[in-house]
């Protein structure tokens, strides 16, 4: 007769199913995003984080250290370093390198990503946001920038041949948190002015100064950025940044050529139907002109809609030309029902975003 113990279950072991949050960490060359990086892998926080190092990034002797073996080769692998964290290196999205992280789930909470210093962040925030296949196991948290409070200005004033938008102001104009670094180089008349140009730019990013990249990292962890169902709705949580919706604080009442920010709110609802025609002729057909006649050109959209028939406010989201919507907390009766939008992108035209849209709305009653 065998012995009883070898008839027992084996103790299970519960597999984690929650998805990881994945922070893009971008900025111009310079800006000290490799240093927040190495910040983050050599001190003692009690996080357990995976850093993915973009090789084609400025690089440095600690980097290097961490990443490049002794005859020059990167590592493939993951390294498991003193602080808990994991770090590689990788000259690509990074997309293989999450793949191969995810076998070693449990050993880490958060996954950060650098990019190149000339990386538009856009197409691969889009990997991660609206991937079918990622996102079983991971989810788009937010994109941070870091931005050089000396020589920043002077990247995003920069004006590019035949007026594509630079990719300073691209990082900056997609960020959702953006770190003023090197704050201690300059003095706070300049630094207020770096700082109205970023706020310009993008009125719905948190905004946090720094020196030497130094930070609580709770500023940069679960940012939630994407995420439509945490109770609060969108609209609170920019308010809660600063963002004056009905004021229309950061929007550009004026023709711009630059990347600014625009924002209205309208009382009332609209269809489903009249919404997507709304946005796609927007960020896809890109048929929507300013009273000059040029194309307005948006980077980064974000809404808290009220829908014809519906008791549930929908939230909608476009980066690029990908854009998404989920219907989240319900409208309180005591609560009157509008439509809001925040527009960041280039010659941008408040009067024709807004009285497009007022036209497509139902009465306020419906």
């Amino acid at each position: 007769m065998s012995d009883s113990s070898e008839d027992e279950c084996p103790e299970l072991v519960p597999v984690s199913t929650k998805k990881i949050p994945v922070t893009i960490i971008t900025g111009f060359l310079g800006a000290g995003k490799t240093t927040l990086l190495n910040y983050i892998l050599t001190e003692q926080h009690n996080k357990k984080i995976a850093v993915i190092l973009n090789e084609f990034g400025e690089g440095t002797a600690i980097e290097k250290s961490m990443s490049i073996g002794q005859s020059g080769e990167l590592y493939e692998e993951w390294l498991e370093l003193r602080n808990g964290c994991l770090c590689c290196s990788v000259k690509d999205n990074g997309v293989k390198a999450i793949e191969n992280l995810m076998t070693k789930r449990g050993k880490f909470d958060y996954i950060l990503l650098e990019t190149t210093g000339l990386a538009d962040p856009g197409p691969i925030a889009s990997i991660f946001w609206l991937d079918d296949e990622l996102g079983s196991d991971i989810y788009l948290d937010g994109i941070v920038t870091v931005v050089d409070a000396k020589y920043g200005l002077q990247h995003l004033e920069e004006v590019k041949p035949d007026g594509v938008v630079n990719e300073a102001v691209r990082q900056v104009a997609l960020a959702d948190l953006i770190l003023v670094n090197k704050i201690d180089l300059v003095d706070q008349a300049y630094l207020h002015k770096v700082t109205d140009h970023i706020r310009s730019i993008n009125s719905l990013g948190k905004l946090v100064e720094t020196q030497k990249s130094k930070l609580n990292l709770e500023h940069i962890l679960d940012l939630h950025a994407y995420d439509s169902n945490l109770g609060q709705s969108g609209i609170e949580k920019l308010k809660d940044r600063g963002l004056d919706i009905r004021s229309g604080q950061g929007s550009s009442h004026h023709i711009d050529p630059s990347v600014t920010t625009v924002t209205f709110q309208l009382c009332g609802n609209i269809k489903t139907s009249d919404l997507d025609v709304y946005i796609q002729n927007l960020i896809w057909e890109k048929n929507v002109q300013n009273s000059k006649n040029e194309i307005m050109e948006i980077l980064r959209l974000k809404g808290e809609i009220s829908i014809q028939d519906n008791p549930n406010r929908l939230v909608v989201q476009a980066v690029h030309e990908l854009y998404d919507q989920d219907f989240t907390t319900t409208w309180e009766s005591t609560t009157r029902r509008t439509c809001t939008m925040v527009f960041i992108g280039r010659n941008l035209d408040k009067t024709v975003l807004e009285t497009t849209f007022r036209h497509l709305m139902c009465d306020e009653s419906s």
